[in-house]
């Protein structure tokens, strides 16, 4: 009876690693929505909080000051260093700073002229981020980086001139516990607006003038392909590094929140580093830093190594497609 037994665990074991090395070309199943994640972005993967969970701790002064906070110590000030968009399921795109960390704008502040109205305890629970050091990473236009002088001196980022701030209780990466604190704080987009999702779909299908049917994302930028990547036997991506800033990798979407992109080998991966990405038929896609609108599609035909992406996974005007 033991030798029957380890003989059938042994197989079951084979076939479960038989099943994971052959899954891609296989119908997906779904994909939770709350393990979306933008790889080129620095937020941990899986690690987004619950956008609800400020609301809770408002209080009357609209800081979201909870009473604990008022005679807290000043944080130290931490650097922004250089910023990313990181895919929040809930948000969309949600700007970050160098360590991941959700940046917020002020509903009582202004953005022309840049004023911040957050002082005293207020600044305590909403850290302002220093502007001296934030540098604009793949998908933020350096152009609406700014500063505003505050009322001690000190230099604030701004972003398309609303003020940017951090949470206190965001802790980890990818948090946005601060999100509608007092019905006031809001996560900003890499434009500066309030992030919020678009009515599509997490992938869906856009018709282009000159492309015809290409696979868009969420906040409707175009989604490419990388000649060099690999799609069998198992999915493989070479862009990595510098390649991964202009092109972000494109997270996991759940198979029932997409439309017209085919569901066979429409699944995600986990890449050399670790993080899941999404394919569309075993392809890992991207999306290109230097699309700034939703419909643009300046990364096509990039070195002629990168294009946009069919429903059915094939390269758009590739050679031989």
């Amino acid at each position: 009876m033991k030798t029957s037994w380890r003989t059938a665990s042994l197989v079951a074991t084979a076939a479960s690693v038989l099943a994971l090395t052959t899954a891609c070309g296989q119908d997906n199943a779904a994909t939770p929505a709350s393990a979306a994640q933008n790889v080129g972005a620095t937020a941990a993967a899986g690690d987004y909080g619950n956008p609800g969970a400020g609301t809770a701790a408002a209080a009357g002064n609209g800081y979201g000051a909870d009473g604990s906070q008022s005679s807290a110590s000043p944080a130290p000030v931490t650097p922004a260093g250089k910023l990313s968009v990181a895919s929040n399921p809930d948000l969309g795109n949600v700007l970050t700073d160098g360590s991941g960390l959700t940046l917020y704008r002020f509903d009582k502040d202004t953005a022309n002229p840049p004023k911040s109205n957050c002082a005293g305890d207020c600044a305590t629970t909403w850290p302002p981020v220093p502007a001296d050091d934030a540098t604009a990473g793949a998908g933020i236009d350096k152009a609406l980086l700014g500063e505003v002088t505050r009322a001690d001196g000190s230099k604030q980022l701004t972003v398309g001139g609303w003020p940017a701030y951090r949470y206190a209780k965001d802790v980890n990466a990818g948090d946005v516990n601060g999100q509608g604190v007092g019905g006031k704080w809001f996560a900003l987009a890499p434009t500066g607006k309030k992030a919020k999702l678009s009515d599509l779909p997490g992938l869906s299908v856009h018709k282009d003038a000159k492309l015809g049917d290409i696979v868009v994302d969420r906040n409707g930028m175009t989604v490419y392909r990388f000649m060099k990547d690999q799609a069998w036997p198992k999915s493989v991506s070479n862009c990595t590094g510098a390649c991964l800033e202009k092109w972000p990798a494109v997270g996991p979407v759940s198979a029932d929140d997409t439309d017209g992109v085919k569901k066979k080998g429409l699944m995600p991966f986990t890449r050399s580093d670790g993080v899941k990405q999404m394919t569309v038929n075993c392809w890992p896609i991207y999306t290109f830093s230097g699309d700034k609108a939703p419909g643009d599609t300046n990364g096509q035909g990039v070195g002629g190594t990168w294009y946009a992406v069919s429903p059915d996974g094939k390269p758009v005007g590739a050679p031989g497609n």
